[in-house]
């Protein structure tokens, strides 16, 4: 039933919005990663997923805010169901480390899809980055940071808006971002942000 649900999710986000691939200095792959993309629209995660190959998908968990995709039985089913998210509390209302249930899907070699500005942004400028990437990154070195720009996405249905726009999109996978020992956090972070709007400026493999 969900992986139906999951494969019409798919099928409809590629009709509405295109939900287009494109890999920049990478390659789909099954092995661990941590995408990490811009976030604009509600649209982000079922893009990116819509996105990659079956593979590659069936590996890739979304993480997803609780107190938006858990708050009511439907969403929740969307999210953990279909789309195999894994649930973390923003605020650490829950207790503990809300990145648990990150580092479960990590510990078994899956891969991760994160929105490291950690809301939704209002237009195309990429905000700055969370300190949760960092955390991953250092607590998984062999995982792969594959950086994401979504394009297009803000358009679909931007902050505040419930309408929907068919338009083309694109999910832009970049270069895996090396980790440097000893950088600071927040040198780490820039660079990271850096990576993802860089791509924003390419096409098809080539300079804007």
């Amino acid at each position: 039933m969900t992986a139906l649900v999951r494969q019409i999710l798919v099928i409809l986000v590629r009709i509405l919005v295109g939900a287009r691939g494109e890999w920049i200095g990478s390659t789909p792959e099954t092995r661990s990663r941590i995408y990490f993309a811009n976030h604009t629209s509600h649209f982000d995660t079922l893009a990116v997923i819509s996105a990659l190959p079956l593979g590659v998908r069936r590996r890739t968990h979304p993480v997803a805010a609780r107190d938006y995709w858990g708050s009511s039985a439907f969403k929740r089913f969307i999210a953990e169901g279909a789309l195999r998210a894994v649930l973390i509390d923003r605020d650490g209302s829950g207790g503990g480390d809300p990145l648990a249930p990150v580092h479960a899907v990590l510990d078994r070699r899956d891969s991760v899809l994160i929105f490291p500005e950690g809301t939704r942004g209002a237009g195309e400028e990429i905000a700055p980055f969370r300190s949760g990437l960092h955390r991953l990154a250092e607590a998984y070195p062999d995982a792969e940071l594959i950086p994401v720009h979504l394009e297009n996405l803000a358009r679909v249905m931007p902050k505040g808006s419930f309408l929907i726009v068919p338009i083309t999109c694109t999910a832009r996978f970049g270069a895996a971002l090396t980790q440097i020992p000893g950088e600071p956090k927040a040198a780490f972070l820039e660079r990271a942000r850096a990576a993802v709007a860089a791509l924003a400026r390419r096409r098809d493999g080539g300079a804007a």
